[in-house]
Parts: C-alpha cells; sequence; structure tokens
C-alpha cells in the first residue's frame, strides 16, 4: 500500500470571459499537489491512500468524493469543520500555471500525526504545502522520520511555493535535514534551483549530487518540455517529453509523481534495497510511463490525471 500526505484544496480555474474587459469565470476544481500525486496513483491502478485534514463543507465533500471514485483510500483521512484551503490559479501563455494560495486557518494544515503507519504500508509520498505550514508540517515531518526509520519507501516532493515561505534560508535548511530520511527526491528543475539557492545559468548537477550524497537514493528531475532525469550515485538517464497539445501544466508533476510511485509498486521496490536493483533501463521505462501519464494531464484543463487505459 501506498500512502500520499499533504494537503488537498481547491485550485480555481480561469475559464475564457464571454465579456470584453470583464474577468472570465473561476471553475472550482479539487487539486494540491499531494492530492492529484494519490488519484493519478489511483487511477493508473496503484493500492493508494490519502493521509491529510479535509473540511466538512461542499468543497471537501467533493475531494472526498473524487478520491473514492479514483479507488484512492479514505481512512486515513481526518475531517475537521475548518474552510477549505483556496488556490487562485492564474495561467501564462504557454500554459505554465501560478497560483495565489488562501490558507489562513484552513483543513488541511490542521492534519495530525496519525501514529504509526498500518504494517501493510510500504510506500510514503509527502510534498507541497504540507511541508511549510504549520502545524501540518510538523507533524508530516514526524511521519517522515518514523517511517523512514521502519525502512519504508519514502518518496519526497517538495513542490515548491515561493510566496507562502517566509524565511527561504530556514526553508532550506529543514529541507537540507530530510534528505537523510528521504529515498526518492522527485523536484523540478525550478525548483531543485531554488532550493540550492543557484541562478538558472549555473550547472545544477554538483548540487544534486550533494543532496545523493547527503542520504538520498535517487534523484527525479522534471525538466518541462525537455522530459525527465533521473540521477543515482553512479548513473544519469534521460527520456525526453511525451508528445502532448499542452492546454495548461496543472498537475503535470503530481502525475508524474503518482506514476513514478505506479511502476515502482509494479516492479516490488518496497524498501531502498529493493530500490538499488533498479538498473538504467528499468528508470528509462519507469521515466518514460511517467511522461506519458503527464502528456495526457496538459492535454486537460486542470489536474486531471489518466486512467491506466488511456496508457
Amino acid at each position: 500500500m501506498i500512502v500520499v500526505g499533504g494537503e488537498a484544496l481547491v485550485d480555481l480555474v480561469p475559464a475564457p470571459s464571454t465579456v470584453l474587459g470583464e474577468l472570465g469565470p473561476l471553475l472550482p476544481r479539487p487539486g494540491g499537489g499531494p492530492y492529484n500525486t494519490a488519484i493519478a496513483a489511483g487511477r493508473l491502478g496503484a493500492p493508494v491512500a490519502f493521509l491529510s485534514r479535509v473540511s466538512t463543507d461542499g468543497f471537501g465533500t467533493a475531494i472526498i468524493e473524487r478520491l473514492v471514485d479514483s479507488k484512492v483510500g479514505v481512512d486515513l483521512v481526518q475531517r475537521g469543520p475548518e474552510p477549505t484551503t483556496l488556490a487562485v490559479v492564474t495561467l501564462a501563455t504557454d500554459g505554465s500555471a501560478h497560483y495565489t494560495f488562501y490558507v489562513q486557518g484552513t483543513a488541511d494544515r490542521l492534519v495530525t500525526d496519525p501514529g504509526p503507519l498500518p504494517d501493510d504500508v510500504t510506500t510514503i509520498a509527502l510534498g507541497t504545502l504540507s511541508l511549510v505550514l504549520e502545524p501540518g508540517a510538523s507533524a508530516y515531518e514526524t511521519v517522515l522520520r518514523r517511517e523512514s526509520a521502519r525502512d519504508r519507501l519514502t518518496v519526497l516532493d517538495p513542490n515548491i511555493r515561493t510566496g507562502l515561505i517566509a524565511d527561504p534560508a530556514a526553508y532550506r535548511a529543514r529541507f537540507t535535514a530530510w534528505l537523510p530520511d528521504v529515498r526518492v527526491l522527485k523536484v523540478s528543475e525550478e525548483d531543485a534551483r531554488w532550493l540550492a539557492d543557484i541562478p538558472d545559468d549555473a550547472d545544477l548537477e554538483p548540487a544534486l549530487r550533494d543532496w545523493l550524497t547527503a542520504g538520498v537514493s535517487v534523484i527525479v528531475l522534471t525538466r518541462g518540455g525537455a522530459g525527465l532525469t533521473a540521477y543515482t550515485a553512479k548513473d544519469r538517464v534521460d527520456v525526453p517529453a511525451a508528445p502532448s497539445r499542452v492546454v495548461d501544466t496543472i498537475g503535470a508533476g503530481d502525475t508524474v509523481h503518482g506514476a513514478l510511485l505506479t511502476w515502482l509498486h509494479r516492479k516490488g521496490v518496497r524498501d531502498a534495497a529493493d530500490l538499488a536493483l533498479v538498473d538504467r533501463p528499468g528508470w528509462s521505462d519507469a521515466l518514460g510511463f511517467a511522461a506519458r501519464a503527464a502528456a495526457v494531464t496538459v492535454g486537460r484543463v486542470g489536474a486531471q490525471p489518466p486512467y491506466a487505459e488511456e496508457l
């Protein structure tokens, strides 16, 4: 069983305006990095459960219903009367998404430590706002360290949202402290540069190698239209992006994350020892599978990961 922990929220995605000079309507769509990741894994056929706190409001009800429809277990979901986090999306001309978040007093940031996860859990995946916003961030950090000590396969996608990080230096230090407990680090090139605090024209690979030395077994770097790269202590594997018609990029990285979790589970990767056995052709296959899944998502409005039969 895979457990994905983190926030579930509602993306308010702009639709075209029908009146000259007026803003178009905002369409509510369930989202959030970890939530999208769990949805992607569930739709691709992996046994997955979601760990979070979800509001009892109307948005929260829709969030739960979509999890169930996507074959994601909800036994670890906590419920509360606090409102659902909102993310207002702005789309650039190339389809890239930018977010403004409304997070004060919302349900997902108030998640509490569930204690040791069930014995059938093999993988725990965390990321995005849930590792920034307290008090939930500390609860998820506790889960990460405890499950890592139990030799579970731990996967992290920081998915940086700079507008919510008040102290970048402190967050970078905290991120570095997580690395000994992270087996797979999935990160975008943009986020990796921000975390390493290096400019766009600097060589990124030395920083990635430092993270591998710190304890990470594999880094999967997403490079947008340039494709995906996997780094291990001894190797580098590059795979091009799959052909697609980009509508927007909402949920693309989360789909990559969910597809990787699915591929690793299908191949029987349950801990660090199993992960070390994945060879170069294996990583090429894993990245290709993730690229094909993401190509479907970017061709749709909002975060709509594919089902297995669509691949």
